[in-house]
């Protein structure tokens, strides 16, 4: 019979016992590393958020543009953190890691492109909208069929907040293909509106009256005056078009609100002077199966034909 190894207790105390102190003695080896590159990650991480912090509020406050700011420090804080990670896997003798990480790089981003072919789309748009920078933090914008402030430009989204209070995130890809129109880069903004007056008015003077009534609002601009011309001789009016200047920094107060306070103004200051603000004209057709409009009287007439008072 062939001898059959039996297990002892005793055995196997001791050879576990020899591994324990094998790794044991390994770790002690690589312990002066391991603290080391805990030492880089733990400085990595405070110099990663100390400098996002810097740059933030250092090119933030000079350049007044907060989207480029923060996306300088967004891309900063991560080379800082990759660099340092760097370092802790050579610190830990894994150099071998380390460079296998950065031959990787170009063929990880060639996957990682194509497999989030939206989610690289709009992080690159983001950033070439960053440094393009068409609008800024705060700017009145339509993009598309949105109009709203701008409330921040994330790496994949801009955030939106329209004037009825609705945060709509668009991705930076759309913005970057699509027209986006600024109505505070340029500091002001020109609006318009039509009123009707009669044909038996003076247009010149209703002219004169609007443009001076309108150049006494405030919040209209003194250096571009406002105007008015005649815009359509249509059926029952003589429609005046009416422009005048105002600043966008404060869009929905400056814009919205304004135009509603100086067409009141013009409305008042028209009927005011006599000038007549005649509504349409109905026409009432007949044809001939009907050759009488039927007319019925509510009130009782007097012998004379004329209406009583009840």
């Amino acid at each position: 019979m062939e001898d059959r190894a039996t297990f002892e207790p005793g055995n196997f105390v001791k050879d576990f016992g020899k591994v324990l102190a094998d790794y044991w003695e390994r770790f002690l080896f690589l312990l002066p590393n391991l603290v080391f590159a805990a030492i880089i990650l733990g400085i990595t991480f405070f110099l990663a958020g100390k400098i996002k912090g810097i740059l933030r509020s250092r090119l933030g406050g000079k350049a007044h543009d907060k989207i480029t700011a923060e996306y300088i420090a967004i891309i900063s804080k991560w080379i800082v953190f990759i660099i340092g990670l760097l370092l802790a896997f050579q610190a830990l003798g894994l150099s071998g890691i380390a460079g296998g990480l950065l031959a990787s790089a170009g063929v990880s981003a060639v996957v990682v492109g194509f497999a989030f072919k939206d989610i690289a789309q709009n992080f690159l748009a983001g950033l070439i909208l960053a440094f393009n920078r068409p609008f800024n933090v705060n700017d009145t914008v339509q993009i598309q069929d949105t109009l709203g402030r701008v409330v921040s430009l994330d790496l994949r989204t801009t955030h939106l907040l329209t004037f009825d209070s609705k945060d709509v995130y668009i991705p930076n890809g759309i913005i970057l293909t699509t027209p986006v129109t600024n109505f505070t880069r340029n500091g002001l903004i020109r609006m318009d509106f039509i009123v009707g007056i009669d044909f038996n008015d003076d247009i010149g003077k209703a002219i004169q009256l609007i443009e001076n009534t309108v150049r006494r609002i405030e919040g209209v601009q003194r250096e571009n005056p406002p105007y008015a011309a005649v815009d359509e001789l249509s059926t029952n009016t003589v429609n005046l078009k009416v422009f005048f200047f105002t600043e966008t920094d404060d869009y929905k107060k400056g814009v919205v609100l304004l135009k509603g306070k100086v067409m009141q103004e013009v409305k008042k200051a028209l009927l005011d002077n006599g000038f007549g603000l005649p509504a349409n004209v109905l026409e009432l057709k007949m044809y001939d199966r009907q050759q009488h409009l039927p007319v019925e009287l509510t009130g009782k007439l007097n012998p004379n034909g004329k209406e009583k008072n009840n």
